[in-house]
Formats: structure tokens, sequence, C-alpha cells
């Protein structure tokens, strides 16, 4: 047992000493590194949202006293902050989307709205930018994130001020028509879906399927679930 030991250790060093493999990626299967590929592609287009809203609302980021988009951007994606702002009061998650597109909100909508959806995100990753072997993920978890951003694109294209106008501009109709928000929402929520579905047949679980309304729609829980 020693010697097959030593002979996996030499093994690794030569491999890693040679740049053929690190370390790290032999504790990876390949359903991680599916996981990994999806969770660049949910973060990246998160990004690309946060891009676009800031774009389309440069009000929102001289609000918080910065020095332009590309600033809050970093702010936004700082793993420092690990998605708490502190001008939310300890709300996170979900509830800072909420807060986020409330009639009385006065700070940085963007950054509410944004880190709102990262904080669920990563919530649904179980804090994690990186995943092994012995890594698990919740498909719930993961189904209920998808069903979230489905509610946040709604509640971002409806949520107008008292005098009617958008709290935040997203996607336009006219002159040209403009979906491009409504992409980035669908590549993530396509990518929480497959993956929920790789990782029950993984683990042999089951996922309860919800459908809401989405006038009626209220956030489902993804931090917590068991």
């Amino acid at each position: 047992m020693r010697a097959l030991l030593l002979v996996a250790v030499l093994f690794v060093a030569a491999c890693a000493s040679n740049g053929t493999v690190s370390p790290g990626q032999l504790a990876k299967t390949d359903i991680d590194r599916v996981v990994d590929a999806h969770h660049r592609a949910v973060f990246a287009s998160l990004k690309v949202l946060a891009e676009k809203l800031y774009r389309r609302n440069p009000r929102q980021w001289r609000k918080a006293g910065l020095t332009g988009e590309d600033a809050a951007i970093a702010r936004l994606f700082d793993p420092a902050t690990a998605w708490h702002l502190p001008e939310l009061d300890g709300r996170y998650g979900t509830d800072a989307v909420l807060a986020s597109l409330g009639q009385d909100y006065s700070g940085d909508r963007v950054a509410a709205f944004i880190g709102g959806l990262g904080g669920m995100l990563n919530d649904a990753f179980n804090d994690k930018t990186d995943f092994y072997v012995f890594d698990e993920l919740d498909p719930q978890k993961l189904h209920n994130a998808a069903r979230n951003l489905e509610i946040a694109a709604w509640k971002l294209a409806n949520a107008h001020a008292a005098d009617g106008s958008p709290l935040l501009l997203s996607n336009e109709m006219q002159p040209v028509r403009n979906l491009s928000f409504e992409r980035e929402f669908g590549k993530m929520i396509g990518n929480l879906d497959l993956l929920s579905d790789i990782v029950a047949d993984k683990t042999n679980r089951s996922v309860i399927k919800v459908i809401q309304s989405m006038a009626s729609a209220v956030f489902l829980p993804v931090a917590g679930i068991k």
C-alpha cells in the first residue's frame, strides 16, 4: 500500500512539474468540470447584464460616488464583498433584488439588483467557485435559482416609478427592438436548468418542478435548502 501511495505521489508530482496536468485537476471528475463550466458561464452572463444595466442607467453608479461603470462593476464582483453590499443594511440575495426595485429605494439600483442575483446564485453553488470530487450541489437549489431568475427578469421589465417611467431601463421595443437583457437571462436560466438535470441524474435525486404566474410569483428559497 505504501509503495502504491508513493507511486501515486511521484506521478502527480511528475505531471505537475511537466505542466501536463495540475494536481487540482486530478481531484476533478468530468462532472466537476461541467459544473465549473456552467458556473463560469452563469457569472459571465451576470457580469454582461451588469454592464448593460449600467450602460443604460449611468445615473445609478453616480449615486455611489464612483468614477464610472468599470469601478462600479469591479466593486460588485469583488470577492471580498461576497455579494454583501453595506448600503443594503444586511439585505442579501432575493431580498436585495426586491429592495432594488422598491419605489422608495434611493441607492444604486443596479448594484442592489445584480448584487442580489449574485448572492442568490452564490448560494445555489454552495458559496464555491471551483468544484472537486467531494463537492456536492443540490439540484433543487439550482432549479429554484433558475425560476428566481425568471421572476427577477419579469420584475425588472415591469417595475415602474409613480410617474410610469421604468425604475431601470432594460429591454426596449421602440424605436429598435432590443431584447439583449432577456437573452442574458435566458442563458443563465438555461445553464442552471441543464446543470440541475445533470446533478439530479448523478445523485439520483428528484427535483420538484415549480411553475408560477409571473405577476404573482414569489422568489423561491435557495439558501438553507436541505
